[in-house]
C-alpha cells in the first residue's frame, strides 16, 4: 500500500531548515566554545559566559522551529 505523498507550504521547509541550522550551531557551540574567539570576537574576554548564552539559546530556537515545523507537518493533510 502506498503511503499518500503531502504537500508541504514553505513555511515548513524554512522552518525544517532553521532547526536543523540552529541546532548544527548549538552543536558546533557546546563542543568547541571558544569558535567566537577564533573569528576575533572576544564579547566576554574569554570568560564563557557569552558562549554559555548562545548555547541556551541556540537550543531554544532549535527546538522552537522544530515544534513549530511538527505542528505544521500535523497539519498538513496527505494529498489525494
Amino acid at each position: 500500500m502506498k503511503t499518500p505523498h503531502r504537500r508541504f507550504r514553505a513555511r515548513f521547509w524554512a522552518e525544517v531548515v532553521s532547526a536543523s541550522l540552529f541546532g548544527a550551531l548549538f552543536l558546533l557551540t557546546l563542543f568547541w566554545r571558544d569558535w567566537l574567539e577564533a573569528f576575533g570576537i572576544e564579547p566576554d574576554n574569554h570568560d564563557g559566559t557569552v558562549e554559555w548564552l548562545l548555547v541556551a539559546g541556540l537550543f531554544v530556537l532549535s527546538a522552537g522551529c522544530a515544534v513549530s515545523a511538527r505542528l505544521e507537518w500535523r497539519r498538513t493533510a496527505p494529498a489525494r
